[in-house]
């Protein structure tokens, strides 16, 4: 039986569409049931209507404060009864009570390799800092920003002359392999959440995530 995915999204959903790219190959473990947004406009809605998955759109504006959002967001997903909800470019900072509900659920991936760069702007401090390798991480959710246990990361190389386009692009199509991976292992039951930790296969995985010691 498939695992139930909702997908919370902000914009252009080009994660999301990666899974469900890799949702459609009969052998993956799980489906996407739901796609949330803040944000009514946001193309990933129309990438989800176009596959046949239920959308709904609830507007942060609409609510007085963060909590009074977050509640709602939160009876929003449970509608869809979902085993794994994957923050794939939702612009919100989560408050803890939304946190603690989904608590070892709960997946984002962050454009760079963390714990350097949370935040906003990371290819751009990327190229500031004068780094030559960049990349991206999928991480369970915790109340601290962008600083929930690390699974995966994948690394670029930073080229002279790269502006933030170039090292967005670069980022971006291994986020969109990498995604749906960690989805697959959450979904085959290998991968969870234990106290401060990632666990894959029964091992508890590094501070930078599997397969980079």
């Amino acid at each position: 039986m498939s695992s139930k995915i909702v997908v919370l999204i902000s914009g252009g959903g080009t994660n999301l569409q990666a899974i469900i790219d890799a949702c459609s190959d009969s052998n993956y473990p799980a489906e996407v049931v739901g796609v949330v947004s803040n944000k009514s406009e946001a193309y990933g809605l129309t990438r989800a209507k176009i596959s046949g998955i239920a959308t709904v759109a609830l507007s942060h504006k609409d609510f007085d404060s963060r909590e009074d959002y977050d509640q709602a967001l939160i009876k929003k997903i449970d509608c869809f009864d979902a085993d794994l909800i994957v923050l794939a470019g939702f612009m919100r900072i989560l408050t803890p009570s939304f946190v603690q509900h989904y608590q070892g659920k709960l997946l984002n991936i962050h454009p760079s390799l963390l714990p350097k760069y949370q935040g906003l702007n990371t290819h751009q401090r990327a190229i500031d800092a004068g780094d030559d390798v960049h990349g991206v991480s999928v991480h369970f959710v915790t109340e601290e920003l962008d600083g929930g246990p690390v699974i995966l990361q994948a690394k670029v190389p930073v080229f002279e002359g790269d502006n933030c386009d170039d090292l967005a692009a670069r980022v971006h199509e291994q986020e969109h392999r990498i995604y749906p991976l960690v989805v697959k292992w959450f979904a085959e039951k290998r991968l969870s959440m234990q106290g401060d930790n990632a666990v894959l296969d029964d091992n508890i995985l590094s501070a930078s995530g599997y397969a980079n010691d």
